[in-house]
């Protein structure tokens, strides 16, 4: 059986709620894992109470602050954060926490960001070692969503991992960004599944639900786990209804 996380900062989100209620509204779903973005701006009590009342899952967040890794002059801080993001996932129970590599910068060329973030990663992963807390490194889509954003190659994201070498190091592998760059998922992947710590999922066009564009999710998903990949799915969508009924059919068309 296929494990789903909803990423409540879309799903099941309702105008002016308390966020803590989304994880309520997750299980009331049948989803047993929730993620979301940043934990700075969030009442981590709330969240924290709301995980030990449904016994939900918390599998996922941002390393915060959300800074350039492609600039050296940001490794301190960015270090900093991390500590005190594992802190916050071991307190919730996360396993994964999701690193962005931020803008290409103009100042450096390619291989100096390159550099930079192999150098911050491999930094980052001494923090990291006996946390029972892996980071994924993500690859995001250059051509809508993230103009100027530095790794919009799967490929290439996998590359960084395979330089920095430690298994507390890996990629979040997002299909709909994937997609948006043409990118066939086993040219990309090859045998590299066990460096993915987490997928995340919506179609195309629009970001929303899976089965509303013309990505093929399903047959990406069941060739991810034919080769071995045994994560979470994350549904990171612009939902077009808050029915539950409609997350429950998503996650039994994505094999659930």
């Amino acid at each position: 059986m296929r494990r789903f996380s909803a990423c409540i900062e879309w799903l099941f989100a309702r105008d002016g709620d308390v966020f803590a209620d989304r994880i309520r509204r997750a299980h009331e779903a049948g989803l047993d894992a929730v993620e979301f973005w940043h934990w700075r701006n969030k009442d981590l009590d709330a969240i924290a109470a709301a995980v030990a009342e449904t016994g939900i899952a918390v599998s996922g967040m941002v390393a915060e602050p959300m800074i350039a890794l492609t600039n050296p002059a940001n490794k301190e801080a960015w270090l900093q954060g991390l500590r005190e993001s594992v802190a916050v996932a071991q307190r919730l129970g996360a396993s994964v926490l999701i690193a962005q590599a931020g803008d290409d910068l103009p100042e450096f060329s390619r291989a100096e960001q390159r550099a930079a973030m192999v150098a911050i990663l491999s930094a980052g992963a001494d923090i990291l070692q006996g946390s029972g807390v892996r980071l994924g490194l993500e690859p995001l889509n250059t051509r809508i969503d993230h103009v100027g954003y530095y790794l919009s190659s799967t490929a290439e994201g996998l590359d960084i991992v395979d330089e920095v070498g430690r298994p507390e190091i890996g990629i979040v592998y997002d299909l709909y960004h994937s997609a948006v760059m043409d990118e066939s998922t086993p040219e990309v992947v090859g045998d590299r599944v066990d460096r993915i710590v987490h997928l995340h999922v919506a179609d195309h066009p629009g970001r929303s639900d899976p089965g509303t564009g013309h990505v093929d999710l399903r047959e990406r998903l069941d060739w991810l786990f034919s080769q071995g990949y045994r994560g979470r799915v994350g549904l990171e969508y612009r939902p077009a209804t808050d029915d539950i009924s409609a997350v429950r059919a998503v996650i039994k068309a994505l094999g659930g």
